[in-house]
Parts: C-alpha cells; structure tokens; sequence
C-alpha cells in the first residue's frame, strides 16, 4: 500500500482554509484534518484546536510531540506528530499551514501536496473583521502578509476562494483527486 498524502493547505489569514477543509472533510470522509495545536486561548472562536499555554507547547515541542511548528502572528502552530503513522496506514491528512513552513514539509512527506488559497483583498479584509477575534492593527498586520510568497520549488495548486464555498471545496477536491471529477 502506498502511504497517504500530507496535504498542506495555505493561503492568507481569512482565506477560509478552515471552511475549505471541512467542506472536503463533509464530501469525503475518507481525509483526516490534523488538530492543530495552538497557543490560543480556548475560547477563540473559528476553528478547532488544541490550545495550550507557550511554557506547555515548548514541552511538547521538545519531546517531538510536533512533526511541524512555526510561529505567526504572535502566536505558536504545531501539526501533532502522529500524522505520520496516519499517513503511513494510506489515509491523506488536510493540514492549515504556514507558507513559511512549506520547504520544511517538503522534507517530512514524500508526498506532499499544496492547496494555495487566494481570494480579492477586499473579500480577506470582510472575513477576518466579521471572525471578531484580532483588533484592527492585527486585522492590519493580517492584511500586510496576504501575499506572501510559496517558498521555491514548491509546487502548488492556485484556487481563489472569493466565491461560494461549495465551488471552491469542487475545485481542490478536482485538484486532488482527478480521476474522481
């Protein structure tokens, strides 16, 4: 059996890579989301993870817990390690990632694919103001690194996500698996 594929999906804060994800979670079940582990505070509102103070992520982080980490926005990510044996048994794992992180996962998993999330700056400004969660000089800060660049020698996938959801979530599951479009 060949092993599953760790699927990165990236774009710009307020892109909607989370709605993405559980829109191709709901259409096939067969994908695992990994459960991201932030330090956040649990009440955050938006998506599912795992919060944890910074004196906490840096044990885990220090005792391999995380096959992925990276730092953003004054906050700390990590991607649990047990993807791996996940992927191992042919399941694909739907990852939120940092583009910074991208030449890194490269690395780790041989079969890596990248799903990049685009949308109108317009369309990123209206959703991370209608999330409730940064102030507007976060918002601001947000909006500063929406182009970000993929790293070189990463090939990705472009969708815009400036639509309807239910397009976009067809697109990347095209994308990933054509012989099923």
């Amino acid at each position: 059996m060949t092993g599953g594929r760790f699927i990165a999906v990236v774009g710009p804060s307020g892109v909607g890579k989370d709605s993405v994800m559980a829109g191709m979670l709901a259409r096939d079940p067969a994908l695992v989301v990994a459960r991201r582990i932030i330090t956040r505070p649990a009440d955050a509102v938006g998506e599912d993870f795992d919060a944890v103070d910074a004196v906490e992520f840096e044990r885990r982080q220090a005792r391999g817990d995380f096959v992925l980490h990276w730092q953003a926005h004054g906050l700390r990510y990590g991607i649990p390690a047990d993807v791996s044996a996940q992927m191992a048994e042919g399941r694909d794992i739907l990852a939120n990632l940092s583009r910074s992180v991208l030449a890194e996962a490269k690395t780790r998993f041989a079969r890596l694919c990248v799903l990049s999330l685009t949308a109108a700056p317009e369309v990123l400004e209206r959703r991370l103001r209608a999330r409730e969660r940064e102030t507007d000089a976060q918002i601001e800060g947000r909006l500063a690194r929406a182009d970000f660049a993929i790293p070189p020698g990463i090939d990705a996938v472009q969708i815009d996500n400036s639509g309807s959801l239910d397009d976009t979530v067809t697109r990347a599951l095209a994308a990933l698996y054509p012989v099923r479009a």
